[in-house]
């Protein structure tokens, strides 16, 4: 299937109470023209935020009550899926694309993992984005307490920021820097109860290969406060083309062994005797790559790698990826 055909499915998580139903009720009711299938998922046997979601919209809402979507009904997520395509192909339903609702403590890797490691659910469905809601008035404790809440942050395509009114603008520029330093790829936008241009959630396209890889621009400024966030990032920047044997053979060999602990990783790369720019990408211990467009015969070729996880030895990796490297002469 092509992916134009494919369904698009945006994952939706963030800690607790930091106003992802809120956004969902939004999205179900907006007439953006755009029908919505939601798998919606609360901790614990009551799926209290099933009663905050409005039902006037028509939408296809499936509830599981029984436990967190990422761990112990990860089943129960391939099995929706496909229940929701049957449906669909017989026309029992009709929707274009689906929205994940992730519980409050949930870790969206396994969840994104789904969608590579099944083929029947990849080869349908085309996970478009992880996008993760921030409380900006409880984010710094919930940061420091848990480390759920830094994995999420690490883990987005796009980030957004509800609750701006209750902070000052110091607070919230603070908070912006320790976001960048957790994750430089993903731009953060603010969101007031909800409101938030849909384009800022859909269609991101954050797992597309050829996608441009952007950091953020504050991501290498010191930040006043310095944080011991478990989950951090680094880039790595080269000017020299990479021998593409050695770099395979290295981090293939780092995924097996740090896999577990990096959440995201991807690149654009400048291999040696190849005219076209390599892109790669990676959840945990997933990796894919594909040939990008050509290299254009006036532009500064250079390689450029972003890697996301938890206490991930950054000297190791950049002294590793530096060997790499062609020698220059």
């Amino acid at each position: 299937m092509k992916p134009q055909d494919m369904v698009p499915v945006t994952i939706l998580t963030g800690f607790l109470g930091s106003g992802k139903t809120t956004l969902l009720n939004r999205i179900l009711q907006e007439q953006h023209g755009s029908r919505i299938a939601v798998i919606e998922n609360e901790f614990g046997e009551v799926g209290i935020d099933n009663a905050l979601l409005l039902h006037d919209s028509g939408e296809q809402i499936i509830e599981m009550n029984n436990g967190c979507i990422c761990c112990t009904v990860r089943g129960d997520l391939v099995r929706i899926l496909g229940e929701l395509r049957t449906k669909r192909e017989a026309k029992q339903l009709d929707f274009e694309r689906v929205i994940i609702e992730t519980t409050g403590m949930a870790d969206p890797g396994p969840v994104a993992q789904t969608f590579f490691m099944d083929e029947d659910i990849g080869g349908y469905y085309l996970l478009d984005s992880i996008v993760t809601v921030v409380d900006a008035k409880h984010a710094d404790k919930q940061l420091d307490d848990f480390r759920e809440a830094q994995e999420q942050v690490g883990f987005a395509d796009r980030i957004l920021l509800s609750k701006t009114d209750l902070v000052g603008a110091g607070e919230q520029e603070e908070l912006k820097a320790r976001l960048v330093k957790i994750n430089p790829r993903a731009p953060i936008k603010p969101v007031h109860f909800g409101e938030t241009p849909l384009d800022d959630i859909l269609d991101i396209r954050g797992f597309n290969l050829n996608a441009i890889l952007e950091i953020e621009p504050g991501f290498l400024e010191e930040a006043e406060h310095e944080h011991d966030d478990q989950v951090h990032s680094f880039v790595f920047r080269a000017d020299q083309p990479f021998d593409g044997v050695k770099l395979e053979e290295f981090l293939s060999g780092m995924i097996q062994v740090y896999g577990p602990d990096l959440l995201r990783y991807k690149g654009v790369l400048w291999l040696d005797q190849n005219a076209n720019r390599v892109v790669f990408q990676g959840v945990h211990m997933l990796m894919g790559g594909d040939v990008g467009k050509p290299w254009g015969p006036e532009e500064r070729r250079g390689s450029v790698m972003v890697f996301i996880g938890r206490k991930l030895p950054e000297e190791l990796f950049v002294e590793g990826l530096k060997q790499c490297l062609m020698k220059a002469g």
